[in-house]
């Protein structure tokens, strides 16, 4: 009984550092970005920012599949980072919010709550 309350902790801790992963993964999206618009050592730091990002998105990412199945694990990931992205696009860089993007980027989303449901 122990054990299994462990365990089930443990499983939803890692969903967390997954969520958290994938935060990451918008941040370093969000910093690549920022090196489109900034020059010299402005921009240097934006490329600081995304291997930083990045580099933590990945080992937390590695981190979180210890109990969760790798192929729901990595589409929650992917998941996050593509919403947030589109999201970060549209808000701060000010990319077109078309019918169709947001329609695709809504299926998205239920696809990745689906894939929370069913996994084991």
């Amino acid at each position: 009984m122990i054990l299994s309350n462990f365990a089930k902790k443990l499983n939803t801790m890692n969903w967390i550092i997954l969520i958290i992963a994938g935060l990451f993964e918008v941040a370093f999206a969000y910093c690549l970005g920022k090196t489109k618009e900034t020059t010299g050592t402005e921009m240097y730091w934006w490329y600081f920012g995304f291997l930083l990002c990045s580099t933590t998105s990945f080992l937390l990412l590695i981190y979180a599949i210890r109990s969760l199945p790798i192929g729901t694990a990595y589409a929650v990931w992917t998941g996050i980072g593509a919403v947030g992205t589109v999201l970060i696009g549209v808000l701060v860089f000010k990319e077109p919010a078309t019918f169709w993007r947001m329609f695709f980027i809504t299926t998205l989303i239920i696809s990745v709550i689906g894939l929370k449901a069913v996994a084991k």
